[in-house]
């Protein structure tokens, strides 16, 4: 079994459909659960020596009370001391954190287990925990195909703690008139909804976070993607906007990211994509469940890990 690009995808969309960030998490966690096939999963937060569980799925409900400290777990510790994903032999004779605390299994012996840890660049953030009942359960999976789960959660967490950490400092915008920062779009309304709105634009606004906006047509997405940039220390910059419905598929990709002389029939000179024209400033993707699969991917790594690669580069 190997992972396509629309599981990749559903996984991703999961996480936005969350209202909050304890829906979010339990999402990624059932989905995982579901796609990986495996017994029990958790979602644990790293913080001075030890994982706190956020969300699981299929073990008791009690797991999201305890804490776990890693001089009394070895796994988790070995988790935390591996930059990489960690495959623990079926008969590991470290003691497993969840032993008795599976539903139907009051110990557990031989099974298969494998620990992600989740990063913020060189910081350990959490980490991901997978439990199966065969022995050889996850060894369908290889270990590029779990670090890419591995950084799906490690985004979501870190969103998560970072937008805490902006709440906590009252790191917010406009002190001297609430939502100043976003009167400029012409958003009106004193609906609950929209000054809830107008609240997450301002804690996203203070940050560098990315953002998906959902909403059917008309709706005012891009309004929102104006309203985000202004109230953001990047409105001296550009706002860059595509529309990737209207592009065809042959130049999608060089519009995203652009190319260089001679990488196709026509590209006479090095040309800069969209994500380049909006450095610094913002970029706005409309539309962007219209992009292929294949492309959809390549935008996926680009908004994980900041790379951008040129048609034609092979640097």
């Amino acid at each position: 079994m190997s992972f396509s690009v629309d599981v990749l995808a559903n996984i991703a969309i999961e996480l936005q459909r969350g209202i909050g960030h304890q829906d979010r998490f339990q999402r990624l966690i059932t989905t995982l659960r579901q796609v990986l096939e495996c017994d029990a999963s958790a979602l644990l937060r790293y913080d001075s020596r030890q994982f706190i569980p956020l969300a699981i799925d299929g073990l008791a409900k009690d797991v999201l009370g305890r804490r776990f400290a890693l001089e009394g777990h070895p796994r988790l510790e070995a988790i935390a001391r591996a930059g990489d994903v960690v495959r623990f032999p079926a008969d590991s004779e470290l003691p497993d954190p969840y032993d008795g605390l599976i539903p139907g299994q009051e110990s557990l012996k031989v099974h298969a287990c494998v620990g992600l840890p989740l990063f913020a660049g060189q910081n350990l953030i959490g980490a991901l925990t997978l439990d199966g009942m065969q022995p050889d359960q996850f060894d369908v999976f290889s270990d590029e195909e779990l670090r890419l789960i591995a950084a799906l959660a490690a985004g979501a967490l870190s969103n998560a703690l970072l937008i805490e950490q902006l709440e906590s400092q009252n790191m917010l915008p406009g002190d001297a008139t609430p939502f100043e920062a976003v009167k400029q779009t012409q958003m009106i309304g004193l609906s609950p909804g929209m000054t809830q709105l107008k609240k997450e634009i301002e804690i996203v606004a203070a940050s560098d976070l990315n953002v998906l906006i959902s909403g059917e047509t008309g709706t005012g997405k891009e309004l929102v993607a104006k309203a985000i940039h202004e109230a953001s220390p990047r409105a001296v910059n550009p706002l860059v906007y595509l529309n990737c419905a209207a592009l065809p598929e042959s130049v999608a990709e060089s519009e995203l990211f652009g190319h260089v002389k001679g990488a196709f029939t026509g590209a006479i000179s090095n040309r800069s994509g969209k994500f380049e024209m909006a450095d610094n400033g913002t970029l706005f993707l409309d539309e962007i469940g219209e992009l292929s699969l294949a492309l959809q991917a390549k935008l996926l790594r680009v908004l994980q890990y900041g790379d951008i690669q040129r048609v034609g580069d092979d640097r």
